[in-house]
């Protein structure tokens, strides 16, 4: 076997296709074989321009044969980078064509260059010239220049900061006075409900989703404004939004309430204005529809509130009938004091007045009564959202349970009506009118007197905790100096609607009607009684006995106010009495008894022979109370009383 000849044997692959995928059912997907085009194509691709050509390799390996070696090695290693570069060309020669274009372009500059160079004629070839160096500078030099630099550098970031700021600022404004509509719009939302009805944006003023039933629809209209030329300097004021409101609600509204009399007298109210606001102005800083919506809303409550007092001043049935006439209700809470409501509404142009002009100086303001009316509306309207009934049994309805009895323990006729009633916002508003009528009467009474009286002195302190309805008030009569011993009157006023309740310091009450001639008349007898306690009290200091005391005297003339008041007290020896008489129109009268032996025109007498009965007293005699020294009746009194007092010394 071993001088056999080899023998060569190519091995092809039994399939001419290369396979590409086997499928899970063993089918195969072959690979098409290249055409004769795409074959030379690939081997195109393999010929590699950048080495050499055959001759010069063959030059390189020289004379000792080992080009074939290199050659062959040259080429396998071809073969492999064919593999891996081949990549697909547009045209076959692509590459070739490139190659041979980029070194004819080498070649053309190249030859360019050179007969520049050679010729002289465009451009010359000269040695390039180094500069000098600088001379060197001294430290200071060097400290100074730096420091420049630094301060330049500083300078340069606070312009930049300016320039920042400046032109943040300018954003700002032009951003301030340049709104857009819709940032306008939100801010309108916040404050007002809005609804949008095709292309038309409405709002409301209405109170009705806080249970109004007021039938004005109180619609206004938002719109664009558009009456600015955009070529020219905007106004500092310019809005892009605004607002259309109903003609019946521009300009301003308020309500006018005055208590007037027949005759001026102590505690008329006169005339006060309420829910009465300025002719409609922006605020800085506000938008002006703001203001606008506001008056409007105010107008609006004017007129429902107006509305409902004019439909229960027809409903309401009483003594005195109301009158509504026009824009006015006409009451009468008091005999000869009437009571009168009228809605005014003026426009902006004041062509339409709806109330009769006013006299300056007369107008007021009561804030406390505008509260209570805001209350009695926002009550109203509560009344209206929480009227649905709740289910409840028809054999055993909800309420008192007297009201399903009967016999002598059930409810008459009259208690079921004040159960049942409900007061209507006119006949609160009467009530609170009556009130702070004869509130201010009293206070006007008081201070009356108190201006108009020196000896002895009134005080009234007033509570500040009070109910709409009801007031109180304490008033102290003192005397200037004796304040800790006279103490004895101190009287509490309660003010209601229709009557004042005067409450005695021992629990004692007193009912005094709307007139004030009874206050003033219960407290002039009150300040006489005064001063009889005052001589009581300053007995008791001082050591006298008192005799006799009564509030009420029935001896002497019959006073037109009251009743006087009598004391008689006497010294601590006994030897001399003093008897006051006080009454609130005669006025004080002072008498002083003085011991037998001290009266010179005494005549003698035959019965009262033994002198004992010398020590009795003898006759009153009346004191010139007018020529007495003293501040006040007090002091007057005690003056006397230390002068008709023994010394103990």
């Amino acid at each position: 076997m071993s001088g056999v000849r080899a023998v060569r044997i190519s091995i092809e692959s039994a399939c001419e296709k290369q396979v590409q995928e086997v499928g899970l059912d063993g089918t195969e997907t072959y690979l098409q074989p290249l055409s004769m085009s795409q074959n030379l194509a690939r081997l195109a691709q393999r010929i590699d321009f950048s080495q050499g050509s055959g001759s010069e390799e063959e030059e390189a390996a020289g004379p000792d044969g080992d080009a074939p070696d290199w050659a062959g090695a040259g080429a396998d290693q071809d073969d492999e980078e064919g593999l891996v570069k081949f990549q697909p060309s547009l045209w076959p020669w692509d590459s070739v064509r490139n190659n041979l274009r980029s070194a004819l372009t080498e070649m053309c500059v190249l030859y360019d260059v050179l007969s520049i160079v050679r010729d002289k004629k465009f451009m010359t070839l000269d040695p390039v010239s180094q500069d000098a160096l600088p001379p060197k500078q001294s430290p200071q030099t060097l400290q100074l220049i730096s420091k420049k630099k630094s301060l330049a550098g500083a300078a340069q970031i606070l312009l930049k900061g300016a320039e920042r700021l400046t032109k943040s600022v300018t954003e700002n404004q032009e951003n301030k006075l340049q709104r857009d509509f819709n940032s306008e719009l939100l801010r309108l939302r916040q404050h007002w409900k809005l609804r949008k009805v095709g292309d038309k944006i409405l709002g409301d003023l209405s109170y009705r989703s806080a249970g109004s039933l007021f039938p004005h629809h109180g619609t206004f209209e938002v719109i664009k404004n558009t009456d600015i030329d955009l070529d020219k300097k905007i106004p500092e004021d310019y809005c892009p939004l605004d607002v259309q409101i109903p003609s019946d609600l521009e300009g301003s509204a308020y309500i006018k309430v005055s208590i007037q009399k027949q005759a001026p007298d102590i505690g008329d109210l006169g005339t006060v204005n309420l829910f009465k606001r300025p002719l409609p102005k922006s605020k800085p800083g506000s938008p002006h529809w703001q203001t606008k919506l506001e008056a409007a809303q105010n107008v609006l409550l004017c007129k429902e509130i107006f509305a409902q007092l004019s439909r229960e001043a027809v409903q309401i049935k009483s003594q005195i009938p109301h009158i509504v006439v026009k824009n006015q209700i006409i009451s009468q809470p008091f005999p000869s004091l009437q009571l009168s409501i009228s809605l005014c509404h003026s426009s902006d142009d004041k062509k339409s007045q709806k109330c009769a002009p006013e006299k300056p100086g007369q107008e007021g303001h009561l804030y406390v009564l505008e509260h209570n009316l805001h209350l009695l509306i926002r009550e109203f309207h509560k009344q209206t959202l929480s009227s649905i009934v709740m289910p409840h049994p028809a054999s055993a309805p909800f309420g008192h349970k007297r009201m399903r009895l009967s016999g002598p323990q059930a409810f008459d006729k009259n208690e079921i009506n004040s159960i049942q009633s409900t007061e209507g916002l006119l006949e609160k508003i009467i009530k609170q009118a009556k009130h702070i009528f004869l509130r201010s009467r009293t206070a006007a009474t008081i201070d009356s007197l108190a201006s108009r009286i020196e000896d002895p002195q009134i005080q009234a302190h007033w509570s500040n905790i009070n109910d709409v309805y009801e007031s109180s008030v304490k008033v102290l009569i003192t005397s200037q100096g004796y304040e800790q011993i006279c103490k004895s009157i101190q009287l509490q006023l309660n003010i209601g609607v229709e009557q004042v309740r005067v409450v005695h310091r021992d629990g004692r009450v007193i009912t005094l009607s709307h007139q004030e001639q009874e206050l003033q008349d219960f407290l002039l007898s009150q300040m006489s009684q005064h001063q009889v306690h005052a001589v009581q009290q300053l007995a008791k200091v001082m050591g006298w006995q008192v005799l006799s005391f009564s509030n009420h005297v029935g001896l002497g003339p019959i006073e037109s106010i009251g009743n006087a008041s009598a004391i008689t007290v006497a010294s601590p020896s006994g030897d001399y009495a003093i008897s006051v008489r006080n009454g609130p129109e005669s006025g004080s009268k002072i008498m002083v008894q003085f011991p037998r032996n001290q009266c010179k025109d005494l005549p003698k007498s035959d019965v009262l022979q033994d002198s004992k009965w010398s020590h009795l007293r003898g006759p009153f005699k009346e004191v010139q109370w007018n020529k007495m020294e003293g501040r006040n009746f007090v002091y007057k009194m005690e003056l006397l009383m230390s002068a008709l007092s023994p010394c103990l010394l």
